[in-house]
């Protein structure tokens, strides 16, 4: 009986540790000082975390014995289980990482001429239910702790250790919406953005919102200097409403006026992320329709040649219909890019990989 009772209560208190990585470095001095220790050895600690990248307490050898053990009860130094790693021919690469829970998550690392970038997973699953995303197969399951995403940045960064690289940026664009784990997401920025951690500058950070418009309001008045994307997909609030339900709830033209608060705010240019699916959304006529949309926004569209998901029943745009979409936008003085293809020979679509390997989440 007394075996089953402490087996229970560590099962209990393993539950209920806090990720190490959730705590910015002023709460980790607060939290010090409140346990009878000395603030500066949050720096230290966040040395051994963010520097030296170990995995264990015990391995923080300049904290006396009785600090390591407090660490070791109050919180874990998260880390993730890669389940698979697929690697493309052009260098991407795709992990599927199991959390402690025993769920599963995608980050993905892309390569660039101006450096390693990766894009990071918010959620386990996904609420919003856009129709051509893999990431919302099963709903959401739970919203990850802030450390759960740095954990995902830090695993990262310790496989680019052996070739000696480093994590240049990161976007906030994998499964899950970031605006519906906000306080979390948050929590994530100010945490790799601090030169103690990851020490990775705002501006090589972008975070992407399907459109929780009272959120856009909120970011917009936290007035940081990090890159800021719209999922849009869509010129006209019908089509957008067939495509991403959330436009239900928060229309097109709130949307767009949460865009132009958020550019009046801050003084900084949007970005839209325009996925372009054969013979839905990628017609001249929807051309037109988005340039005069955006006309006059200090934006820039990224045109996405989808994906292809076997779940989704959408198709990639021809080539020639991409450059005349492209074509179109250009000629109405919109700034426009069209997205370089990365991982197309790998499970590339967000929540794809997920999806394949981990049928019981997604069903």
């Amino acid at each position: 009986m007394e075996q089953t009772n402490t087996t229970e209560k560590n099962t209990t208190i393993e539950k209920k540790l806090r990720s190490i990585y959730s705590l910015e470095l002023h709460e980790l001095k607060e939290w010090l000082g409140e346990n009878g220790e000395k603030p500066f050895r949050a720096e230290q600690i966040y040395d051994w975390l963010y520097k030296k990248r170990i995995t264990s307490f015990e391995d923080m050898s300049n904290l006396s014995k009785g600090l390591r053990e407090k660490l070791e009860l109050h919180f874990q130094i998260t880390t993730l289980n890669t389940i698979i790693q697929q690697t493309s021919a052009d260098g991407t690469i795709k992990f599927l990482f199991e959390l402690q829970d025993g769920y599963s998550i995608e980050t993905v690392l892309m390569r660039h001429d101006y450096g390693n970038s990766i894009c990071v997973t918010t959620q386990v699953g996904c609420r919003i239910g856009c129709t051509f995303c893999a990431s919302t197969l099963g709903g959401l399951k739970r919203h990850l702790e802030a450390g759960e995403i740095v954990a995902q940045v830090v695993k990262v960064q310790q496989a680019l250790d052996v070739t000696d690289e480093r994590v240049d940026s990161v976007v906030i664009m994998g499964i899950g919406e970031p605006f519906d784990n906000y306080e979390n997401m948050l929590a994530f920025l100010k945490i790799i953005n601090h030169d103690k951690a990851l020490n990775i500058g705002a501006r090589h950070i972008t975070v992407s919102t399907s459109g929780i418009v009272p959120k856009i309001y909120q970011f917009a008045d936290e007035n940081t200097q990090i890159n800021f994307a719209i999922s849009l997909h869509a010129p006209n609030t019908e089509l957008r409403s067939r495509l991403m339900p959330i436009n239900k709830a928060y229309k097109l033209d709130d949307l767009m006026k949460a865009v132009r608060y958020y550019i009046d705010k801050t003084g900084r240019r949007i970005s839209f992320e325009y996925g372009l699916f054969g013979n839905v959304n990628d017609s001249i006529e929807h051309a037109e329709e988005l340039a005069e949309l955006l006309k006059g926004l200090k934006c820039h569209v990224n045109l996405i040649p989808v994906n292809y998901v076997p779940e989704r029943d959408y198709v990639r745009t021809p080539k020639d219909k991409i450059f005349a979409f492209e074509k179109t936008l250009k000629k109405r003085g919109i700034n426009v890019t069209i997205r370089r293809e990365q991982g197309h020979d790998i499970d590339a679509a967000c929540g794809q990989l997920r999806a394949k390997e981990r049928k019981e989440e997604t069903r």
